[in-house]
């Protein structure tokens, strides 16, 4: 196994991407994620991981975009767990369910597969695709049918006026 890319965080916050030789954002952080990238995050002055902490800041940045996965019970419950005696099992928990539900979805998408013969994340998005096209051929030629007509009205003599013969 190779070693995790190296993001280093100065102390004016910028994070620095040692491998690609770049500053990189939050959201380039979540495609490492997404893309299941082993990164690790350091502190450039005392080379501390805060790999956790930076992961937290992606999860808060996409909690306040958009639609939130956590509610605010949720996050309630959370917090009050921090300290107790049952900190430690609220973790595990958590980590092991969300695990057994992505496990789960895997499940269901290849049982699918294997029964109509499509993936249906892959018919859905192929589906989309094909109406992402339709819609964006249907907009080219309003815009293009619009076009003509203005082009038409402006090569056509200006009516209501006066005729300038005698």
């Amino acid at each position: 196994m190779s070693d995790p890319r190296i993001i280093k965080k100065y102390p004016n916050r910028r994070l620095y991407d040692t491998e690609e030789s770049r500053y990189i954002t939050l959201s380039d952080i979540k495609r490492l994620v997404v893309d299941k990238v082993d990164f690790v995050v350091v502190e450039k002055k005392t080379g501390k991981d805060i790999t956790r902490s930076i992961m937290l800041q992606v999860i808060s940045e996409q909690e306040q975009s958009g639609e939130p996965i956590m509610s605010r019970d949720f996050l309630s419950q959370i917090i009050r767990s921090y300290g107790s005696a049952m900190q430690g099992m609220v973790g595990g928990y958590l980590d092991q369910s969300l695990r057994l539900f992505m496990n789960q979805q895997q499940q269901l998408r290849e049982r699918v597969k294997e029964v109509v013969g499509l993936d249906p994340v892959g018919m859905v998005a192929g589906i989309a695709q094909k109406n992402y096209q339709r819609w964006k051929a249907l907009q080219e030629e309003i815009f293009r049918n619009f076009a003509s007509s203005r082009h038409d009205d402006d090569d056509k003599p200006a009516s209501g006026g006066r005729s300038s013969k005698r």
